[in-house]
C-alpha cells in the first residue's frame, strides 16, 4: 500500500502559563513512501516522529494537510476503519490472557462482513504466531515470556489482521543490545515476507540503517533529509544529519577555505578551489583517516584502542569541537605511541564542508 503524506503538519497549543506559544511538532511534512517498503523515522526525542506516526495511525488527527493510502484519503477516517497495524514500545499486552487470546484479540472485535468464523480466527493466529516463531508459546501469559517473546507477540497481534500499513513505535527499546540484534532483524525478514508497508520510528541510527529501504531524518518537526540509508550518510545535506548518522559519530573541526585550500589549524587538509574564502565547519568521517607520517593533519595523541578488526586512535585538536577526535583505522596499521603526536591524511569521499552559520553543505 502506497502513502502519501501531504504538508502535514501538528500543532499542539501552548498549555504553561509562563510560555503560550504553540508548539510546531510536525511542519508541513511531503514525502511519499512506496508499496512495500521499509521506512524509518529517525531522529532525537522530540523531533516529531511519534506524533507523525500517530498522525498516520489516526491516534492524532492533523492541524494541516492529508494523508492518503494509495488513493484513499484517510485524513478524517476513524484509527479503527484504516486498517493500520500497530506495535508499541511497551508492547501493551493483555497480561490475563494467553499468547493465542492476545494475538486472536483483533478479530474478535470485528464486526459484519469482516466477521471470521472461529476457525479462521484460529487459523489466522496460528499462521501469525508461525510467521514471529512463537507457536509453541501459544498456551502461555506474557508474564512468562522474555522481553524479545513479548515482542513477537505484540508484532503477531499486530499481523494479524493483514493490516494496509504496518507502524512500530520504538519497538526495540525495552530489549537488551544482543536481542535487539535478533529482534531487528526478525522485523526486516518478517516485513519481506508480508510485504506490508512498514514505518518504523527509532532515536537508534544504526537500528535505523540496518534495516530500513529509505531514512526520513527529522529534527524540531521538520524534515531534514529523506533517501537510502548509505546515500544519507555518504551525501548528508547539513550539519545536523552528518552528526547524526555514524557510530563512532562524525569529528567535527572549525576550519577555513583559504587561497583554494580548506585549513583545519595551520593544516592544509583539502584541495578546494572552488571554495570561496570563508570560515566553515570541516567534519570528517571516522574511517575517513589515512595513518601517515607526514600526513596532512596534526593531532596530540591520546591513546590507541585495539577493536580486534579496527584501531580507534583517540587524539585532540584545538580546532575539534568536540573533546577528542575518534579515528578509526585498519588493526594492521602500527601507532608509535611514544610519539606525542599522530599525523593523517584524509580520504577525500569523507570529509564534508559546512556552512558556519547556516550549517548547510557547501558541495
Amino acid at each position: 500500500m502506497k502513502v502519501i503524506l501531504q504538508n502535514l503538519t501538528k500543532v499542539f497549543p501552548g498549555r504553561s502559563r509562563k510560555n503560550k506559544a504553540d508548539v510546531i511538532a510536525v511542519k508541513d511534512f511531503n514525502f511519499e513512501i512506496p508499496d512495500g517498503e521499509l521506512i524509518g523515522l529517525l531522529g532525537p526525542s522530540g523531533c516529531g516522529k511519534s506524533t507523525a506516526l500517530n498522525l498516520l495511525c489516526g491516534l492524532l488527527q492533523p492541524t494541516a494537510g492529508k494523508i492518503f493510502f494509495g488513493e484513499d484519503d484517510v485524513t478524517e477516517l476513524p484509527a479503527e476503519n484504516r486498517g493500520v497495524g500497530m506495535v508499541f514500545q511497551n508492547y501493551a499486552l493483555y497480561p490475563h490472557l494467553t499468547v493465542k487470546q492476545n494475538i486472536l484479540f483483533p478479530l474478535e472485535n470485528r464486526k459484519g462482513a469482516q466477521r471470521l468464523s472461529k476457525e479462521e480466527m484460529l487459523q489466522k493466529a496460528q499462521e501469525a504466531a508461525k510467521l514471529v516463531q512463537i507457536d509453541e508459546l501459544m498456551d502461555r501469559k506474557p508474564g512468562e515470556l522474555s522481553g524479545g517473546q513479548q515482542q513477537r507477540v505484540a508484532i503477531a497481534r499486530a499481523l494479524v489482521k493483514m493490516p494496509r500499513i504496518l507502524l512500530m513505535d520504538e519497538p526495540l527499546s525495552n530489549l537488551d543490545a544482543r536481542l535487539r540484534l535478533q529482534t531487528r532483524e526478525e522485523i526486516r525478514r518478517i516485513q519481506r515476507e508480508t510485504k506490508i508497508t512498514t514505518v518504523f520510528v527509532t532515536h537508534d541510527q544504526e537500528e535505523a540503517m540496518s534495516i530500513s529501504d529509505r531514512i526520513v531524518v527529522m529534527k524540531d518537526g521538520e524534515v531534514q533529509q529523506i533517501g537510502r540509508p548509505q546515500e544519507v550518510y555518504d551525501d548528508p545535506v547539513n550539519l545536523f544529519v552528518a552528526k547524526f548518522l555514524g557510530t563512532p559519530p562524525i569529528n567535527v573541526f572549525s576550519g577555513r577555505a583559504s587561497s583554494g585550500k580548506i585549513y583545519i589549524g595551520k593544516d592544509a587538509v583539502l584541495e578546494a578551489g572552488h571554495v570561496p574564502d570563508q570560515e566553515l565547519y570541516v567534519a570528517i568521517r571516522p574511517e575517513g583517516f589515512v595513518l601517515k607520517k607526514d600526513g596532512a593533519l596534526g593531532c596530540r595523541l591520546g591513546r590507541v584502542e585495539v577493536m580486534g578488526r579496527d584501531i580507534s586512535v583517540v587524539s585532540t585538536n584545538d580546532a575539534c569541537t568536540e573533546a577528542s577526535i575518534r579515528s578509526i583505522i585498519s588493526a594492521e596499521s602500527v601507532v608509535d605511541t611514544k610519539s606525542p603526536e599522530v599525523r593523517f591524511d584524509i580520504k577525500p569521499g569523507k570529509i564534508f564542508l559546512f556552512a558556519k552559520d547556516t550549517q548547510e553543505r557547501i558541495r
